[in-house]
């Protein structure tokens, strides 16, 4: 796809503007910017500095100048190719103050290292350009669903305070390998943290573990196949990855699942490889099999309840039937 490049086919220029918060006041300018982005190596971000930084004010720009408070410190690029993904989505909620998009699996929802055209927030930019929209909470790439977003800054202080104190309820479906005997709603109370990164284990993981904050999700079998069934999960807590690790805890890890069905061989060799013909076929599909499929939240107007639903997307329900 060529979205990175603009009508004369030249790659458009991204830039990123960094405000100095209080608490780096007097910091290096290369300190500085790897605390904004701390995946970019020391070579990486000296090559950056003499490359692709201004300062607002017009200030030189080295590695060891002192940045202050307040100041803006601008980055430019050009933009890169980007992998494949989709670039549409469906609404399923929209009024002049919130929108409920219907996000497809395989479209990030922020910018990242190698998504910044292909991503949901450009793309609600693009459709809705005059409407300020701020998306309200977060969904993994691969996880299609219900996702709420606000229409300016008093509707997006509003939903983001109905997440932040639990006014909002959610449901999600996901298909898991194996067929879990549970015959009425079966509680998933296990604590989870952040693996630690000493241990060799995937930086992104998270685990089960004594010392981890407090997590549950309930669960309910909808339907069941000969080795697969169709859960509905209810996360009574929405800690990182919550739904993915508890399932697998279980030992009913969902479909797809590159991380926790697979173990972190398979993660680092889907990182390294992408998603070859071989890799495929173990992991039985291309996405994981979580779908946010209801939502429930305070409108950010009215103080209403409004409820949102999405049904099982076809690539989930064909290869569920297909058991």
């Amino acid at each position: 796809m060529d979205v990175h490049l603009d009508d004369s086919g030249r790659p458009r220029i991204i830039e990123r503007r960094f405000v100095v918060p209080e608490e780096f006041s007097g910091f290096r300018l290369d300190h500085f910017l790897k605390a904004q982005i701390p995946r970019l190596s020391r070579t990486r971000l000296q090559a950056i500095i003499r490359t692709g930084i201004e300062r607002a004010d017009g200030r030189p720009v080295k590695p060891n100048a002192r940045v202050t408070a307040g100041e803006q410190i601008i980055l430019r690029r050009p933009a890169q190719p980007e992998p494949p993904c989709p670039r549409d989505f469906g609404v399923l909620y929209d009024d002049p103050h919130v929108l409920v998009v219907d996000k497809p699996a395989g479209l990030p929802v922020h910018a990242s290292a190698k998504f910044y055209f292909n991503t949901l927030t450009r793309l609600l930019s693009e459709r809705y350009p005059d409407a300020q929209t701020q998306i309200a909470h977060r969904l993994d790439r691969e996880t299609s669903g219900c996702l709420v977003v606000a229409k300016g800054k008093r509707a997006a202080s509003k939903l983001k305070k109905a997440f932040q104190y639990k006014r909002v309820r959610k449901a999600y479906l996901a298909i898991v390998r194996g067929v879990p005997p549970w015959t009425e709603e079966h509680v998933i109370d296990a604590p989870l943290a952040l693996v630690d990164p000493r241990t060799g284990k995937i930086a992104v993981r998270m685990e089960v573990r004594p010392d981890g904050l407090p997590s549950e999700t309930r669960v309910r079998v909808v339907e069941r196949r000969r080795d697969r069934a169709l859960v509905r999960c209810v996360p009574v807590t929405g800690r990182q990855h919550q739904i993915r690790v508890h399932l697998a805890h279980a030992g009913y890890p969902i479909v797809g699942d590159k991380l926790y069905a697979h173990g972190d061989e398979l993660f680092a060799r889907y990182c390294d490889e992408g998603l070859t013909d071989e890799l495929l076929a173990e992991i039985e599909l291309p996405r994981q099999a979580l779908h946010a499929a209801w939502i429930e939240f305070p409108h950010p107007a009215t103080r209403e309840p409004v409820a949102v639903s999405s049904p099982l997307p076809a690539d989930l329900r064909a290869y569920l039937d297909a058991r």
